[in-house]
């Protein structure tokens, strides 16, 4: 496998760990504004410049890692999944093309995953649960079961989402929250108990 990976900031590099880890042979890092630069001895290229046939995309921010995924889909490159060998993965549980579940993570049975999701180090996703495409969980967040987390849902680090609850597409949840009520879509929450941030 030629995998390639897109974004060579952090979580890339954390990718990169990840794919080391599971000894896949990694072409190198795609990314406009590193173009051009060699990190972690691997070169890095503009997105429309790769020529290989996998690719996994290592950036937090859902709405570029959909981008990203379609510029290198359209030149013909397959998404691959990445998880951790130190990853727990429960029985019956499916996860999309595209993902990457870091070292440390524990995902329950029964959870269903989408497309390009990242589950962080050390965060945990119940039994049941539903992530939609491009959710973001940072590292050591709790996800409880039969919980449903929309589109392009981002879970701060060392956030808890209580028991059955449902965040809306595109919704994020601060560092430390603690979510007891569903949260609507696109809205910020905050605090224990959680709550909208004020504009």
């Amino acid at each position: 496998m030629n995998l390639w990976i897109a974004g060579a900031g952090g979580l890339g590099r954390e990718t990169l760990d990840c794919a080391l880890a599971l000894g896949l042979d990694v072409a190198g890092f795609c990314d406009d504004a590193l173009a051009g630069e060699v990190i972690r001895g691997l070169p890095v290229v503009a997105p429309g410049e790769v020529d290989g046939s996998t690719y996994v995309v290592g950036i937090a921010e859902p709405g570029a890692r959909y981008r990203l995924s379609e510029i290198l889909e359209e030149r013909g490159l397959e998404p691959a999944t990445l998880i951790h060998p130190r990853a727990i993965v429960g029985p019956d549980t499916t996860i999309g093309a595209g993902s990457v579940i870091l070292g440390g993570a524990h995902v329950s049975s029964s959870v269903t995953i989408g497309r390009h999701v990242h589950v962080n180090y050390n965060a945990t996703v119940g039994h049941d649960a539903v992530l939609d495409d491009q959710v973001t969980i940072y590292p050591g967040a709790n996800v409880s079961g039969s919980v449903r987390l929309e589109a392009a849902v981002t879970v701060g680090s060392n956030a808890v989402v209580l028991q059955g609850r449902t965040i809306g597409r595109g919704g994020f949840v601060g560092a430390g929250a603690v979510v007891t009520r569903d949260v609507t879509p696109g809205t910020v929450v905050v605090g224990n108990p959680a709550r909208p941030m004020r504009r």
